[in-house]
């Protein structure tokens, strides 16, 4: 008993919130793109918020229930199907044994997080149930879903099958790109100070060539003092490399743990869940900020979803 999938989607990979612990070793935390509609869809049918949804990018699936349960859709906003009924997003809603939930026209944003009651029961690997796609480990069998596989999921308590109400998380969904704020450092001296003129003054496209690890932009190149790389060293989510080329680059959820690419600037924590609501096509601003602005943020994020 379980969730059969009939049409995959694009790419509809098991995340939770991430494999953390593990860099020093190499092991990327891979995880949600888009953490705050994560938690929220979790929140919804009363699971942890580290329970594992099933990240949806661009095209969902088509999926049928084989045991009835309550699921939740957040992010990326859907034309979602129940048994030939408009389903809401943003709320908890009972499934029934037998149901079909397709996923229509995408509107707005890139990437949809169904959460289901108990959460999708896959292996742990190194405490976590995330997929990542590069090293082919984690989630299901280190894959996105396929035709005919069957997602399982964990027992749940009385408390996960009652409705839970909530008002919708506000993330602006993108329409087009989005403007994200930036911590300059820890190596913007590498760059030269037009470079980085360049950099907070300009438009980037997001280049066909992104993906999950990171995303390539495209604009006015950002010019180094010089072309010669650097020790390789920790490379958060969200940093801003910039190679030879000067076409930064930005590493998202399944982005490698060290690099040797002169680091312009990291993206803060707060703004991380619009740019994983981005795709190939979109561009994206910058607009350079400090570490308390960058705290703040993150604090009232915090606090708006734990309302």
């Amino acid at each position: 008993m379980g969730i059969h999938v009939t049409r995959p989607g694009m790419l509809s990979t098991v995340q939770d919130l991430g494999r953390w612990g593990f860099q020093n070793l190499g092991v990327p935390v891979a995880g949600p793109m888009d953490r705050c509609s994560h938690r929220f869809a979790n929140v919804l049918v009363g699971n942890p918020a580290g329970a594992a949804t099933l990240e949806i990018t661009l095209i969902g699936p088509e999926l049928v229930f084989e045991q009835a349960t309550r699921v939740a859709v957040t992010g990326a906003e859907f034309d979602l199907v129940l048994d030939g009924r408009t389903m809401p997003m943003n709320e908890s809603v009972p499934v029934p044994a037998g149901s079909n939930l397709r996923f229509r026209e995408r509107r707005r944003g890139a990437r949809a997080y169904l959460a289901a009651a108990g959460g999708f029961d896959v292996p742990e690997l190194l405490g976590s149930r995330s997929t990542h796609l590069p090293s082919r480990f984690g989630g299901l069998a280190g894959r996105a879903l396929a035709a005919g596989d069957v997602l399982r999921l964990r027992p749940v308590g009385e408390k996960q099958m009652k409705p839970v109400r909530r008002q919708g998380f506000p993330l602006e969904l993108p329409q087009g790109g989005a403007r994200v704020r930036v911590m300059l450092g820890p190596q913007d001296n590498l760059c030269a100070p037009s470079g980085i003129k360049t950099f907070c003054t300009s438009r980037y496209v997001i280049s066909g060539r992104s993906d999950r690890m990171g995303y390539c932009l495209t604009g006015p190149p950002v010019e180094l003092v010089s072309s010669a790389g650097t020790l390789s060293d920790a490379t958060p989510t969200g940093t801003v490399q910039v190679p030879g080329s000067g076409q930064p680059m930005i590493l998202m959820a399944d982005g490698q743990t060290t690099g040797g690419y002169p680091k312009l600037a990291i993206v803060i924590t707060a703004d991380l869940p619009l740019v994983g609501q981005l795709s190939s096509g979109d561009w994206l601003e910058f607009e350079v900020c400090d570490r308390a602005v960058a705290l703040r943020a993150l604090i009232a994020q915090e606090r708006t979803q734990l309302v």
